[in-house]
């Protein structure tokens, strides 16, 4: 079979896929990546075959206008929108729909079609459908916001699977839509996202329908305690740290001499957001104390502003996480999905700083299932994270609920295992 993945060009979400990938690769399939020309090296350099397809979007180019502490102060909400600290209308999927507005889903849909989805998918829309065309696949694996994805499988009818970077805020936040709008006349059923989706196909030969939007399938890794799912078709696939390019420092190779704590907090932050959003430097302060050592994943440009570093932090610009972390006995991170989950699956318990999208949400499950703490950025200071970090290396119920939870992580089917549930769909169909 022809299998083609379908992403915008952003790096952290393509990672996600890349383990489905080279699954249905090495069971004999050929499988093609389609994105803009500015990830065909991050492609290619996961071993898979690119297929660069229209130009680059400027979406960043655009938020980087806003990422600035004058508009920071001046207009909080548009900055905390841009910086995806709140991202109307998925900040609401998580709330039992009766407290959701139809108001809000409807101006949030509208504002993310606008500024994101038109962004990134229109520049790539027409020369993926020509390439289907072309190509023939018999499906199409593609990016939750790389709408271009079921567009091009609309066009040439065949099924298509969304493959989430984060919980399942879209699918969730589509289902509140679809439940508020069923109570309102037909004439008041305004739908932003479906009505850009409907006109996007119409030029294809095609006409909308729902699946577009969340797909014949929706691809889960996350764990079942750590799971936000909606009332939509899901098939649960273990997650597969991938790092890109990746070299196991010297130093990783030995056994650590005392116990391991891991610092990080991603690399989006510095490179599409403006920076961390709590200081670095007061952080690896308040752990100078601790029995153990910190290895701190800081991006260059932040270090050189923190001058002197304590004596038992380790401060490097990256490490491979899933070489890393079986080293330690604990983690601080972000709640990232490809953090949050290479840390489950080690079975580190993890003391966690959401700021952003969905992060917030799946901390508070994994504190919830014992497996870790969680603490948002802006009640964030050095004495928290040391006496939360206290806690995580002394209290055992937390390394034992976090080896549950690895264990649960175990027990989902890999994904070559899951071959063959894609194997059928595309054999199926679609329309």
């Amino acid at each position: 079979m022809r299998i083609l993945f379908a992403t915008y060009s952003e790096k952290t979400h393509f990672h996600a896929m890349v383990p489905l990938a080279w699954a249905l690769l090495g069971a004999g399939h050929e499988v093609r990546v389609a994105s803009q020309p500015a990830l065909v090296d991050v492609i290619t350099n996961s071993g898979l075959t690119a297929v660069p397809v229209g130009r680059d979007h400027n979406l960043w180019k655009i938020a980087d206008r806003f990422l600035n502490s004058r508009l920071a102060r001046t207009r909080p909400e548009l900055y905390r929108q841009v910086r995806a600290v709140d991202l109307p209308p998925f900040d609401t999927a998580d709330l039992p729909t009766e407290e959701v507005s139809w108001d809000h889903l409807v101006t949030g849909y509208r504002t993310v079609v606008d500024r994101w989805y038109r962004v990134v998918n229109e520049p790539m829309t027409a020369e993926l459908v020509e390439f289907a065309r072309y190509w023939r696949p018999d499906l199409i694996v593609w990016e939750q916001a790389t709408y271009a994805g079921p567009i091009a499988a609309k066009a040439i009818g065949v099924p298509h699977v969304r493959i989430p970077w984060c919980l399942d805020i879209f699918g969730k936040t589509r289902e509140h839509y679809r439940t508020l709008a069923r109570q309102r006349p037909e004439a008041g059923r305004t739908d932003p996202l479906g009505e850009w989706l409907a006109a996007s196909v119409e030029a294809y030969g095609a006409e909308f329908s729902e699946d577009m939007v969340t797909g014949h399938l929706t691809i889960d890794q996350y764990p079942t305690p750590l799971q936000l799912r909606a009332d939509i078709d899901y098939l649960p696939m273990r997650y597969v740290p991938y790092n890109g390019v990746s070299v196991v420092p010297e130093w990783l190779r030995e056994p650590p001499e005392r116990q391991r704590v891991c610092f990080t907090l991603g690399v989006s932050a510095t490179q599409r957001f403006g920076g961390y959003p709590v200081k670095v430097d007061e952080i690896l302060e308040a752990l100078s104390d601790i029995d153990a050592e910190v290895v701190a994943t800081v991006a260059e440009k932040v270090q050189q502003e923190i001058g002197s570093v304590p004596e038992n932090v380790r401060m490097v610009p990256f490490v491979p996480l899933n070489a890393l972390m079986p080293t330690c006995a604990a983690a601080v991170n972000h709640g990232a999905f490809g953090t949050i989950n290479t840390t489950a699956l080690a079975g580190v318990p993890q003391l966690t700083i959401p700021e952003q999208h969905d992060n917030p949400p799946v901390c508070n499950r994994l504190a919830a299932y014992g497996a870790g703490l969680t603490v948002y950025y802006t009640d964030v200071s050095g004495d928290v994270v040391r006496d939360h970090v206290l806690r995580l290396l002394t209290e055992p119920a937390f390394r034992k609920a976090a080896e549950t939870l690895r264990e649960e992580m175990l027990a989902m089917p890999t994904p070559t295992e899951v071959v063959p549930r894609l194997e059928s769909l595309a054999r199926e169909g679609g329309s």
